[in-house]
């Protein structure tokens, strides 16, 4: 199972590759990623989040992301 930290890593790599550009959604990292939880993850860590987390993305219209 990803780690936290092993996620972020792999989403900067996919950016820094071109496999993803910004903006993205969570369709664009779980395609790049191969993975299912992106959905919640970009949330979960974006500027503003309710819950305190580390705050890794900042969301720039409705379902849109760029890294913080």
């Amino acid at each position: 199972m990803l780690t936290e930290r092993d996620t972020i890593h792999r989403i900067r790599k996919a950016l820094a590759s071109g496999n993803v550009t910004e903006p993205f959604r969570a369709a664009d990292i779980n395609a790049a990623l191969k993975i299912e939880f992106a959905g919640v993850f970009l949330p979960k860590h974006r500027i503003g989040n309710p819950g305190g987390n580390t705050e890794l993305f900042v969301q720039i219209g409705r379902g849109l992301y760029r890294l913080k």
